[in-house]
């Protein structure tokens, strides 16, 4: 059992969530200092946005790899419910980077710009960055997306669907930081051009604040749904649908009057249940057997600690 599956009990096994980090985040150093140095360069306010954009996800990369890194620590006896959550931690602190260091740069300057305009030059080298950059954010993207369809597939989701629902933070955030970067560099391009045909540099300011704008809803989705990871996001009800069977189908397990799930870390969940044995047995035996029980549920991939209890007598049972 583990989570962002279908009810089928299977996992996810070798995930490439850092592989995507990688891409991401070489794709991200290259882009920004090409991108640094045309707006210096053309003086083009969309560009400047642009490169404050990538510098920002660039830095970003960077708390994703602490969020993978950390996250994967085992438990210890100061942290028996290990370190998991850690991962939703170091993401949101990636999503308010990209809040302050690129949505409000963005903006900022944008409106700097249309209060002060000032001509751009050198058009040329900005579409060739503006193309360079496309390419290679668009690489990254599709590195996230081959990911994200993979694991789509194994939850019977669509893409977007299982990009907003998963419990990996770093997914989620490699590919709405690549999204968004796909999309500022055609918004960038559009002013740049504009600026280019009417010789006024407004529409540069105003693509400038459209990136700062489309970063700052983008960080807002991504704070969001750590947010409600850190909180206690509920269970896929197919996951609680698949531990409730694992559990039943165990030959000591009678019923299950009281089943808790919930996220403990990327694509990991913690189980409490209280359980009733199928043989009545002196209270050693018992707890032997819930013992087992418990070390058993925790060797499945995805669980990354099992709490079981005696029920209650007369406790109502749980079914399939």
């Amino acid at each position: 059992m583990a989570d962002d599956q279908s009810g089928t009990g299977a996992g996810v096994s070798g995930s490439p969530s850092a592989l995507t980090v990688v891409v991401a985040f070489t794709a991200n150093v290259f882009i920004a200092v090409a991108k640094t140095g045309a707006a210096v360069l053309t003086g083009s306010a969309s560009l400047t946005a642009e490169a404050v954009h990538s510098w920002a996800d660039t830095g970003n990369e960077a708390f994703l790899f602490i969020a993978l890194k950390r996250s994967r620590r085992p438990a210890t006896e100061q942290n028996p419910g290990g370190f998991g959550r850690e991962a939703y931690v170091w993401s949101m602190f990636a999503a308010f980077g990209l809040f302050a260091a690129g949505a409000a740069v963005s903006i900022i300057h944008g409106v700097q710009e249309l209060a002060n305009p000032e001509p751009a030059q050198r058009f040329l080298v900005a579409y060739v960055v503006l193309a360079v950059a496309f390419v290679l954010d668009g690489v990254s993207l599709l590195q996230s997306v081959r990911q994200g369809r993979s694991e789509a597939v194994q939850a019977d989701r669509d893409l977007l669907e299982h990009i907003l629902a998963t419990s990996d933070p770093t997914l989620r955030a490699v590919f709405a930081e690549d999204a968004a970067a796909v999309f500022g560099v055609m918004i960038a391009s559009i002013g740049v051009a504009l600026h280019q045909v009417t010789g006024s540099p407004m529409p540069d300011a105003v693509g400038s604040i459209l990136v700062g704008v489309l970063l700052a809803v983008t960080s807002i989705v991504l704070i969001d749904r750590n947010r409600r990871f850190l909180l206690g996001e509920a269970v896929d009800p197919r996951i609680r649908v698949a531990a409730l069977d694992q559990l039943l189908d165990a030959p000591e397990v009678r019923s299950v009057s009281y089943l808790h799930l919930e996220y403990s870390g990327p694509r990991e969940v913690a189980l409490i249940a209280r359980v009733d044995l199928v043989e009545d047995a002196a209270e050693s035996l018992v707890a032997a057997k819930l013992a087992r029980l418990e070390d058993q549920i925790q060797r499945r991939e995805g669980v990354s600690r099992a709490i079981l209890a005696l029920s209650r007598p007369g406790a109502e049972e749980l079914g399939h």
